[in-house]
């Protein structure tokens, strides 16, 4: 006797979708080779430290071992660098983990969660996964002068409800690329109430560069974070070249932190993370070179489409969202035919856009000869 299996999950669970990917890259490497332009994750193209491969080697002979279920060395590598104690401190599976978490820990169906159009799509499923209440807030018109597309901070924080619990901001923004600076931030952080965690999302943060841009971590660490009710998340998936080693953390109010630490999974990030992590944070140097260099390739890219004719919304990440007046999917379908991959951005409510990461120069006029 058959059963629908569908039926048995609950309620939070059926509603949603499983994560699409785009395209099976592992496949597309297959068939294109040393061709493939991979332009569509926001992957850094010049890729890791050199370090990171030597502190893997290292820890390859203890591979048999559990990974310090407290990821102390990294928490402390970490602690130092951002000014902050070690119980402030919460490691992930990249962000995407830690942001889930943070949904299963503070919201459920009696309790709403507010985040922007546009926001970063996690947003939306964390929020489902924890069967709560989605409000998303209209975002800042495109012909906004700073922020096209981008969070209206002020709009955010008129729609927290007496059952509000999460609020979701990302600085920069995925996929818009659009920012706020760090007095918005405060001004925002003061308007939202006691019964409110607030939630910044700083996966690329290190490719801030605009005046006034800083983290919300300095907020916390100068106590204007709204005592315990503010978590920074970030990652070293994009800045510091670890994507495929999936490592994240959170910072927090030791008290917030500790409500993440009773449901996170034990050994959540792996052994051989945990040191590559704590090698590309150590190279300052290396992380600064991905950081100007990207800089400056992504107003290069940008000019250029621009000259195509092309809209380019202003970014500080290391991606452009690209509007092409029209429906982007057989532009989309044309790249991919030239072996170039980039993300289509129907999926955001965005179907005339593409989203197009930053690569090296190579990578990117290989983009632009396929475009033409």
């Amino acid at each position: 006797m058959s059963r629908d299996v569908l039926a048995l999950a609950n309620a939070a669970t059926a509603r949603l979708r499983a994560y699409d990917p785009g395209h099976d890259l592992p496949a597309l490497r297959e068939e294109y080779g040393p061709r493939l332009v991979e332009l569509g994750s926001n992957e850094t193209s010049l890729g890791a430290s050199p370090a990171v491969a030597a502190a893997i080697a290292a820890a390859l002979p203890e591979i048999y071992r559990y990974p310090d279920p407290k990821g102390g060395a990294l928490k402390r590598a970490l602690a130092a660098q951002l000014g902050v104690d070690t119980a402030q401190i919460a490691l992930g599976n990249g962000s995407h983990e830690l942001l889930m978490l943070i949904a299963q820990c503070f919201a459920d169906a009696q309790t709403s969660v507010v985040y922007s159009q546009y926001g970063f799509a996690v947003f939306a499923i964390a929020t489902a996964a924890a069967g709560a209440i989605p409000v998303c807030v209209p975002a800042l018109p495109a012909d906004h002068a700073s922020a096209p597309l981008g969070h209206d901070l002020d709009a955010i924080a008129a729609a927290v409800r007496p059952d509000t619990r999460l609020v979701y901001v990302a600085n920069p923004n995925n996929p818009t690329g659009t920012w706020f600076d760090e007095a918005a931030l405060a001004r925002f952080l003061a308007q939202l109430p006691d019964h409110v965690v607030a939630v910044v999302d700083e996966a690329y943060a290190e490719y801030m560069t605009a005046p006034g841009t800083g983290s919300a971590v300095r907020l916390l660490r100068n106590g204007q974070g709204g005592r315990d009710n503010l978590i920074v998340t970030r990652t070293f998936s994009k800045a510091y070249a670890l994507a495929g080693l999936r490592v994240g953390y959170a910072v927090g109010s030791a008290p917030a932190i500790a409500v993440l630490e009773r449901l996170r999974e034990s050994f959540n990030v792996n052994s051989l993370a945990l040191v590559a992590a704590e090698a590309a944070l150590a190279d300052a140097a290396h992380a600064r070179h991905i950081r100007e260099f990207t800089a400056v390739e992504r107003e290069w890219l940008a000019a250029q489409l621009r000259a195509r004719g092309l809209r380019v919304f202003p970014s500080q990440t290391n991606f452009v969202l690209v509007d092409f007046g029209r429906d982007a999917r057989e532009i989309e379908a044309q790249l991919f035919r030239h072996a170039v991959v980039v993300r289509p951005m129907a999926g955001y409510g965005l179907p005339t856009c593409l989203r197009i990461s930053v690569g090296t120069r190579i990578e990117n006029e290989r983009l632009l000869e396929a475009l033409a």
